[in-house]
């Protein structure tokens, strides 16, 4: 017996996970807050969409993941930190500039640049909701809301919600209307449960129904 929402083992008889505390009757679907904004989304053609497939889900945190684009992600961090211009030795300003600088690469110590197929880029650190116009449920608080300008209205208002685990940016679909599809550098396309955590290793491709984003 498993926890429909983290997946977790639980003994026979369990009301409620240990690991998350959800009931054992929760679904992803019962935990989604509902969107007070009417819908007006585009729905797309089904038949469409690519096979479902079950690999690849992930329950953050993972306990002993550490992916290789984690340590890609750190020399990209540390050439960053390089490329501030240098402070006067002894200065008292100097000193609290590089405090802060220290204090900044603690709090996001993962940038990711996401190119978006409308054009845009946006770089990103932290949490963060992506769609047509997201919008946070009460009580949610995102580094970034990331609005993308899709005429088509394929992409739903809140579609995808995204953050950081060890270095590796991870994605999970907010119930959108036409669902995400995560293609990882060679590997097939895998359709996104709604409400679960899928690991994006940098140069994987997130397609939001008719619009997409690399992740660099």
């Amino acid at each position: 017996m498993r926890c429909a929402i983290c997946g977790a083992e639980l003994p026979d008889g369990a009301m409620f996970c240990g690991e998350c505390g959800s009931s054992t009757s929760a679904t992803p679907e019962s935990r989604r807050r509902a969107d007070p904004r009417p819908g007006d989304t585009t729905i797309l053609d089904p038949l469409e969409r690519p096979t479902r497939r079950q690999s690849g889900v992930v329950s953050v945190p993972v306990d002993g993941f550490r992916a290789a684009t984690a340590i890609d992600s750190g020399a990209e961090h540390d050439a960053i930190a390089s490329e501030a211009p240098p402070a006067a030795i002894g200065s008292d300003a100097a000193a609290g500039a590089e405090t802060q600088t220290a204090t900044s690469a603690t709090e996001h110590p993962s940038r990711f640049v996401l190119k978006f197929s409308t054009g845009e880029t946006r770089t990103v650190f932290g949490t963060g909701l992506i769609g047509r116009r997201p919008l946070p449920q009460p009580g949610e608080q995102f580094d970034h809301l990331v609005q993308i300008a899709d005429r088509t209205l394929s992409v739903s208002k809140t579609h995808l919600e995204f953050g950081e685990h060890e270095g590796t940016l991870w994605v999970a679909d907010r119930f959108s209307a036409n669902g995400t599809v995560v293609r990882r550098p060679d590997d097939g396309a895998l359709r996104c449960e709604p409400g679960r955590r899928y690991l994006v290793p940098r140069g994987s491709r997130v397609e939001l129904a008719e619009q997409s984003f690399v992740v660099g």
